[in-house]
């Protein structure tokens, strides 16, 4: 004899998407670690205000303690660290949501493209 199988309201059930709103993107974030060890802040501005108060042989220092080598012009370095530091802060953030509405084309473009058809 076959059982009979209980039917459940649907209206009953409840479904997640079992997602933590501010998920972390690497493993030392979730141990903990918020990215302020390497350069002591994660903002831009901040940060380059700081390299431009630094003489070249703190700049080489800093280099080195963050693994880039120390080169002599000022500029370059700068630049560099300025890239990994930008590099380092992106990690540490979540890439933005592209869920753009599409926006509605207006009568003369649809005719353009319309004429690939």
């Amino acid at each position: 004899m076959a059982r009979k199988r209980s039917v459940k309201n649907l209206k009953s059930i409840k479904q997640t998407h079992a997602k933590i709103e501010t998920q972390p993107t690497t493993l030392d974030q979730i141990w903990g670690d918020e990215g302020l060890d390497k350069y002591g802040t994660m903002n831009f501005k901040d940060y380059e205000s700081s390299l431009q108060e630094f003489n070249v042989s703190d700049l080489q220092a800093h280099a080195s303690k963050v693994g880039i080598i120390p080169i002599e012009n000022r500029k370059m370095l700068v630049d560099r660290l300025l890239k990994e530091f930008s590099k380092h802060v992106s990690s540490f953030s979540k890439p933005i949501d592209a869920t753009e509405t599409p926006q509605e084309l207006n009568k003369e473009i649809k005719n353009i493209l319309s004429e690939g058809r």
